[in-house]
């Protein structure tokens, strides 16, 4: 008994040994100074990346906190305000981008052949509608509020980038769940889905008459 005690505080002097060893091999973790210029640290990081990007990613990456960001995009966004430039700071929910002011998109449609915005008619505005009140949300649930088959519009609005899929309800089936884009709350003028205006129930009774008057109009014709 004695023996086997000696043998197991051996193997624990070992183990405790060879962690510090471990330990004084290991390369120490990078550490950087916090950004000090943040405005101009967000313009560089965001034009040069192009897209969207987390307040929570930006901080990390700068050493700095989420509220010390959110104050360099609100100093950026003012700096942003003279006709003097023609690029702007947007935020989407938890998101920072640069986008061009809309004044300028016609010269940069002629410059870089992009498409023009997309036209939505009634029918795509009030399925787009009731995906942002309702999302997540499926496309019977769609139907059933509008009381008419919605493959279509669903469709173009996932090629106009508004909606997307989001993940898949658990039920029988697993129906696809769609919601909102960034592209959505850029083409709306909105930061956050907070922003939304309150929908009453006569609206959603608008919507279920004007899709009822689509659908008899479709029949006859």
């Amino acid at each position: 008994m004695s023996s086997e005690i000696e043998t197991v505080e051996q193997e624990n002097i070992e183990t405790a040994e060879q962690a510090e060893k471990n330990a004084a091999e290991a390369p120490e973790a990078e550490s950087f100074e916090p950004v000090e210029n943040v405005p101009a640290a967000l313009e560089a990081v965001l034009f040069a990346i192009g897209e969207a990007v987390e307040i929570s990613r930006l901080a990390a990456a700068m050493g700095i906190s989420k509220d010390e960001v959110i104050k360099g995009y609100e100093a950026l966004a003012k700096d942003y305000e003279s006709d003097k430039t023609g690029i702007r700071i947007i935020r989407l929910d938890d998101k920072l981008q640069l986008c061009t002011k809309s004044e300028y998109y016609d010269v940069l449609i002629r410059l870089v052949n992009i498409p023009k915005k997309h036209n939505l008619t009634d029918v795509l505005l009030e399925t787009l509608s009731i995906v942002a009140y309702k999302q997540p949300v499926t496309r019977i649930e769609i139907e059933q509020i509008r009381g008419v088959s919605c493959s279509h519009a669903i469709n173009k609005l996932i090629e106009y980038n508004l909606i997307t899929e989001v993940g898949r309800l658990d039920a029988p089936g697993k129906p696809i769940l769609f919601g909102t884009t960034d592209d959505f709350l850029r083409s709306f003028g909105i930061s956050s889905m907070d922003e939304l205006p309150v929908v009453s129930a006569d609206k959603i009774e608008d919507f279920k008459r004007q899709a009822m008057e689509e659908a008899n109009l479709t029949i006859e014709t």
